[in-house]
């Protein structure tokens, strides 16, 4: 139903038409992913939007509760699953692996929806996510003061992720590439033009969590630090820095 509330802490039936175009996923980080899931063969992506991340050489599932990025996803991949992260409508033991591609910050209830995740999958469960502890690596930190006080509290803490996923748990650094496709915040560090973007800050849920006037003044203060070439004389160094590492993180997750 399209007034039906949002599943999450982001409408993304108001505010994700355009989603799919700005987070495009990166081969590197795709890679890691990948390999992550093993040799599983049966794959469920929770909290999949428009599918992100999901690898094309096995049999993956999709549960997203936001019509619009079902509405988004690839003309040849199944159809996505009306569904949350809290009720997988599925029986134990179900997937060879379990994924989550930054989406855990968005469900009200990330302690039940990891433990669905546990209980779904025969083997790993793979979880893209940011540490909320480390947030403030990126310079847009210094002009968006507001954006960041309130994105840090959505990341579950990376230990309690951890804790309820139990088993043997990996939490990997992710460097973020110079020329990322997924347009998150963290992929434009060398790029800061590109904040600038309407479009491209679409694609990024964190600014719908500031008000109007703080997103006006942090854009304006780097727009002008841009032009006078202020930015760069403090950051310009990261406009050739190869790699970013940043908060992305990538957890992996096996069972006892």
């Amino acid at each position: 139903m399209a007034d039906r509330a949002p599943a999450g802490d982001f409408d993304y039936e108001t505010h994700g038409s355009g989603y799919a175009s700005v987070r495009r996923p990166d081969p590197r980080i795709e890679a890691l992913v990948h390999a992550a899931l093993g040799a599983s063969r049966t794959v469920l992506n929770v909290g999949a939007g428009a599918g992100s991340y999901e690898p094309d050489d096995r049999l993956v599932l999709a549960v997203e509760p936001s019509a619009s990025m079902r509405s988004q996803r690839r003309a040849d991949r199944l159809p996505a699953v009306d569904a949350v992260a809290e009720r997988l409508p599925f029986d134990d033991d179900t997937f060879d692996a379990v994924m989550a591609m930054i989406t855990i910050h968005q469900w009200p209830d990330p302690t039940t929806g990891l433990r669905e995740l546990r209980r779904v999958a025969r083997g790993p469960v793979v979880i893209l996510t940011f540490d909320g502890t480390e947030l403030d690596r990126l310079w847009l930190a210094e002009y968006a003061p507001k954006l960041f006080a309130a994105e840090a509290p959505r990341y579950p803490e990376l230990a309690d992720i951890a804790a309820t996923l139990g088993g043997t748990v990996e939490v990997q650094p992710v460097p973020i590439p110079l020329d990322c496709t997924d347009g998150f915040a963290e992929a434009f560090y060398g790029r800061p033009e590109r904040l600038l973007d309407p479009v491209v800050r679409s694609g990024q849920s964190a600014w719908g969590f500031v008000d109007e006037p703080a997103q006006q003044r942090a854009l304006a203060s780097l727009a002008d630090d841009l032009a006078t070439g202020r930015w760069d004389e403090r950051f310009g160094v990261l406009r050739t820095q190869p790699f970013f590492e940043g908060s992305l993180r990538l957890i992996v997750a096996h069972p006892t």
